[in-house]
């Protein structure tokens, strides 16, 4: 009824269409997960090295004067460090 429509069916009639549809859809969905990996920033990982460790935020605010020397140094003691 239709005809051959230019043989829909894939590589030469050999059955690759339903694979091939497959495949596409997979690396479609992939492709759109690692936009929004990449887009987001790559997650929690990415935020904890960006945020720094404890000793690191605390000398930050020693170093801006937001706490005093003694504070500094009992919460350096608690840290362990």
């Amino acid at each position: 009824m239709w005809g051959n429509m230019g043989d829909w069916s894939g590589w030469g009639g050999m059955g690759f269409g339903p694979i091939g549809m497959v495949l596409f859809w997979i690396l479609l969905i992939g492709a759109i997960v690692v936009l929004v990996k990449v887009v987001s920033g790559g997650g929690v990982a990415t935020e904890r090295r960006q945020a720094g460790t404890a000793l690191d935020i605390l000398k930050e605010r020693y170093a801006r004067g937001e706490i005093e020397r003694e504070e500094f140094e009992q919460k350096r003691r608690d840290l362990g460090a």
